[in-house]
């Protein structure tokens, strides 16, 4: 008498670090599309997994989002810190270093940069606010050094002004430069190499 078999349990599927593999083909859209172009199946497709893998991991596009959001406050904060460890004891130095740094990690991370400022597509999240206020108190404290105020009292105004015209300054040099508003000035130059050579120059005489 034959012997009737049994349907085998479906195998897992195994794809490696696929939070990583997500995260990843994330940043990829985000660089090529932009925040309007993000889907979770798009993701999901790049990634190599089921559409409703990115769900079952993050549990929503916002969650995904987030994350991607805290990794990149957190490589900012890295690429400020590196910025300041370039300008040794000079707190002018230190400052234009972190100006480098925020405008390095703008052109690396295109993608986390156009992410990172955009609650209306991330979740309230204490882990992404804690990230977000680290890379912002690396500036003001650059900030605090250069203007001489100290570390531990509460910033006045002008302390405070000082804090806001260089975070702005560097956030829009930044914007302008990935939108690729500099064509007229560059020349021939790709924008990679015309920011090299000009933002020091802009750095030093905002930051004597």
């Amino acid at each position: 008498m034959a012997t009737r078999k049994t349907a085998s349990a479906p195998t897992p599927y195994h794809h490696g670090d696929l939070r990583a593999a997500l995260i990843a083909a994330t940043e990829l859209l985000l660089a090529e599309r932009g925040i309007e172009g993000f889907t979770l199946r798009e993701v999901a497709r790049r990634a190599g997994v089921s559409p409703a893998a990115p769900l079952h991991h993050f549990g929503s596009a916002a969650g995904l989002l987030t994350e991607v959001s805290i990794l990149g406050f957190d490589e900012l904060t890295r690429c400020l810190r590196e910025g300041t460890a370039t300008g040794g004891e000079d707190p002018a130095a230190r400052l234009r270093g972190q100006g480098m740094g925020y405008v390095h990690f703008a052109l690396t991370y295109p993608g986390r940069f156009h992410l990172m400022f955009r609650k209306d597509r991330l979740m309230p999240d204490e882990r992404l606010k804690a990230a977000g206020d680290a890379a912002l108190m690396e500036l003001e404290l650059a900030v605090r050094d250069y203007t001489g105020w100290g570390r531990k009292k509460p910033l006045n105004h002008a302390t405070q002004a000082t804090l806001l015209a260089a975070w702005s300054s560097v956030h829009g040099f930044a914007h302008l430069a990935l939108d690729e508003k500099f064509g007229q000035q560059a020349g021939t130059e790709c924008t990679k190499d015309f920011v090299a050579g000009m933002l020091p120059e802009i750095l030093r005489q905002l930051w004597p």
